[in-house]
């Protein structure tokens, strides 16, 4: 991958704005559909085979369309925006040198670019270790291990690591099944500036997630506090107003830092939830909470986003609102969720984003079985999806 240039970002947007009124839902939300057991809900949805795809803010674009394309990559928005995304996400962390690129973790790029095999490998926190004996091949290569000029000369790969792996090369393979490394040449990674430009040129509002450090802050002299801030001074840079702009961040913090430094950012600045890493925690139990949904929005959080399991269980064999979703909008606060289609075929139950509800989830039509209880009973206001395509369907069928 050469340097991406805002010359390539602007004809890479250009070429999807002109493709404005040609978006495009793609086989996928038919394929799902026809999975479904019959249903009122199986009715409705064929009954907008026909319709127009148009954008729509329910569907978020998680890091893209990563399905298909390495995520944060120019491509993967592109892709995402195509399919009606109205909001896209670029995950924020930090160079050596401060400067905000998009990754989903600081020290991912062992998994999401092709460091091992370049010339910075030497540079990575935990060099490349080779699978022996019952010893897992190993790496961590964080992005504040080197600098914004060493970022852009890596080439971006689909999120995986085969722990099997002898050699580096082999490392980076490790691609699960029901994605594809067929358009990973060619992409291109992205500043979090650059994320602006294209975002904005494709028509699309914007959720930045500010991640966790992964390394002691402050780090050179950068604080928390100051990574929090130059993320929202960038969108001020570029003149994009606040309301077209959702922070994120899983470090509450982050989100009280904003609500008082920057309250117009921080009006709808999003808590993250990950209280589930909490020993004995769990939805269904207010006690186990370390917050009421009172307390949240006492503090001045308006938009919650806890992961879909989270929002829902089971009742007699029907998915639900679970307690932590009804206590939320009793609280008046807004729902976003996570993550659509990251799981894979369900089949086997979908995994850890379908946990409360395994037994109600056998087939891959249960996507949008899922995803209308999201919107209607629990009253979601958009979900993320590794594939939007899904979810600006059903928000197209539905009027969302």
């Amino acid at each position: 991958m050469t340097r991406l240039s805002l010359t390539m970002i602007a004809t890479l947007a250009a070429t999807s704005a002109a493709a404005e009124t040609q978006l495009t839902y793609g086989p996928r939300p038919a394929f799902l559909i026809a999975q479904m057991e019959d249903s009122p809900l199986k009715s409705q949805l064929q009954s907008c085979a026909a319709q127009t795809p148009a954008r729509s803010d329910f569907s978020i674009g998680h890091r893209g369309a990563p399905l298909m394309f390495p995520e944060h990559t120019v491509e993967s928005n592109v892709a995402a925006a195509q399919m009606g995304a109205g909001i896209l996400e670029c995950d924020v962390t930090f160079t050596s040198d401060h400067e905000l690129v998009c990754r989903h973790a600081q020290n991912d790029l062992h998994t999401t670019t092709d460091i091992l095999t370049s010339d910075l490998a030497d540079q990575c926190t935990t060099p490349f270790s080779p699978a022996s004996g019952d010893a897992e091949a190993s790496a961590e290569c964080k992005t504040s291990d080197i600098t914004l000029a060493e970022f852009q000369t890596l080439s971006p790969k689909m999120d995986a690591a085969d722990t099997t792996a002898t050699t580096a090369e082999a490392y980076l393979g490790g691609t699960a099944d029901w994605r594809t490394d067929l358009y990973v040449n060619n992409t291109s990674l992205m500043t979090h500036a650059q994320s602006i430009e294209l975002f904005r040129d494709l028509g699309a509002k914007f959720t930045p997630e500010l991640k966790s450090p992964a390394v002691d802050m402050p780090f050179n002299g950068f604080s928390q506090e100051d990574y929090a801030q130059k993320l929202v001074d960038e969108y001020k840079a570029a003149g994009v107003p606040a309301s077209d702009v959702w922070l994120q961040s899983f470090n509450m913090d982050d989100v009280l830092y904003w609500i008082e430094n920057e309250p117009e950012f921080g009006a709808q600045a999003v808590y993250l939830m990950d209280e589930y890493d909490i020993e004995g925690y769990s939805p269904q139990d207010p006690a186990t909470w370390p917050n009421t949904m009172e307390e949240l929005k006492a503090m001045g959080i308006n938009i919650i986003a806890p992961p879909t399991w989270m929002l829902l269980t089971l009742e007699d064999g029907q998915i639900v609102p679970s307690a932590l979703a009804n206590a939320a909008k009793a609280a008046d606060l807004q729902m976003i969720t996570w993550t659509l289609e990251r799981s894979g075929p369900l089949a086997s139950g979908g995994g850890w984003y379908f946990q409360s509800i395994t037994d109600a989830t056998d087939n891959d039509g249960d996507y949008f079985e899922v995803l209308d209880v999201l919107a209607q009973q629990v009253g979601v206001k958009g979900v993320f999806s590794d594939w939007p395509a899904t979810t600006t369907y059903y928000a197209n069928c539905m009027g969302l």
